[in-house]
């Protein structure tokens, strides 16, 4: 028996209660929206202007997210991000070094919690002012030759 593909969401959007449903995760990115399949079996198109998170979670709660913010430097590699909501709100997040994983309808990266039910966030470009690259988190700094020394002397030159 195959795996199902449909991954759990929890979408929170603005001015509305939040949505839970499944999502295919290689076709949910429509140009009109996000489509979701609600758990009562209903198919819908959640525009992106109406969508302000949404979280890709282990198991389906009403709880707080929590963890918004590294309160350290992440260790994992990555780009350390900072987006800032139309609402005033701030989330902190971890995406690939890898400007060719940039979506076209938004942003996909870990969250700071990576213990918490939260797996995976997707914010849509539409619901943020400004994302911010903190830090370049893992990168390989390229190493400069130090010159030899004076005193040295060469033995095989």
């Amino acid at each position: 028996m195959p795996a199902s593909t449909n991954k759990k969401v929890l979408i929170r959007r603005f001015d509305r209660e939040p949505l839970t449903g499944f999502v295919n995760p290689q076709a949910w990115q429509q140009p009109q929206g996000l489509e979701v399949l609600s758990q009562s079996g209903s198919i819908a198109v959640i525009p992106y202007e109406d969508v302000k998170i949404a979280f890709f979670v282990r198991e389906f709660s009403e709880a707080p997210v929590a963890g918004r913010m590294f309160q350290t430097r992440p260790k994992m590699q990555g780009l350390w991000l900072r987006l800032h909501f139309k609402d005033g709100e701030v989330m902190d997040g971890l995406m690939p070094n890898n400007l060719l994983q940039v979506e076209p309808y938004g942003f996909t990266f870990l969250p700071p919690n990576a213990t918490s039910n939260n797996q995976r966030v997707f914010v849509p470009r539409a619901a943020v002012t400004e994302v911010l690259v903190l830090g370049v988190v893992g990168a390989a700094s390229a190493k400069k030759e130090k010159p030899p020394a004076k005193e040295q002397i060469g033995l095989f030159d």
